[in-house]
């Protein structure tokens, strides 16, 4: 078989509860990159072990401060520096979800994609990968030989459902599990605590 560029999208929502976080003055956003075993908007489904793999050889990379990304997804192997516009500085596994940590830079398709977001734009976010397929049924399987390139930011996702929230710096992260309830958990916080004293605490 024959490896192709394979490109997934998921959303990344920039309505009011967006929050930016920041850091050393940059934007700093977070959200699902992934879900595995899950037939997504291009009839295709990823082994959650293809991802196992891809994301302990991704972490070195977002170890060497190199995880970029670009602004809109270019049909190539190849990331364009020219064209980046982000950094992931952290992922982790929620469950079948990989989450990422991701810093908006400030070159120029970085500062057009804060533009974005700061207007209530919704963006989507999306793997690039190179890989080949096998059709079973009406869904495509990616088969062991898939190696993951990076995460793009573009206009047009083709799965719904992750949603930004707040981030306030680098340090704070999500603990697994919790990811979903997040939002619920502090709103409950707030409504036992807005008397003065916090019996949660």
């Amino acid at each position: 078989m024959n490896k192709q560029v394979l490109i997934e999208t998921r959303t990344f929502s920039a309505t009011s509860r967006l929050s930016e976080g920041k850091m050393g003055g940059n934007t700093l956003v977070e959200g699902i990159l992934t879900t595995v075993n899950q037939e997504n908007g291009n009839n295709r489904v990823y082994p959650k072990e293809l991802w196992v793999r891809e994301m302990k050889k991704y972490a070195e990379i977002i170890k060497d401060n190199r995880a970029l990304g670009e602004l809109d997804h270019p049909e190539s192997s190849i990331i364009n520096l020219q064209n980046v516009s982000h950094n992931i500085k952290d992922a982790w596994w929620d469950g079948d979800h990989v989450i990422g940590k991701i810093e908006i830079l400030p070159t120029p398709s970085g500062n057009i994609l804060k533009a974005l977001i700061d207007n209530g734009i919704k963006v989507g976010v999306s793997s690039r990968g190179m890989g080949s397929v096998k059709q079973i049924g009406e869904t495509v399987e990616v088969q062991d030989d898939f190696e993951l390139l990076c995460w793009d930011f573009v206009s047009t996702p083709s799965n719904p459902g992750s949603w930004m929230h707040e981030v306030s710096s680098l340090n704070e992260s999500i603990k697994p599990g919790t990811y979903k309830y997040n939002k619920v958990n502090s709103i409950i916080q707030e409504i036992l605590c807005s008397k003065g004293s916090c019996p949660i605490l």
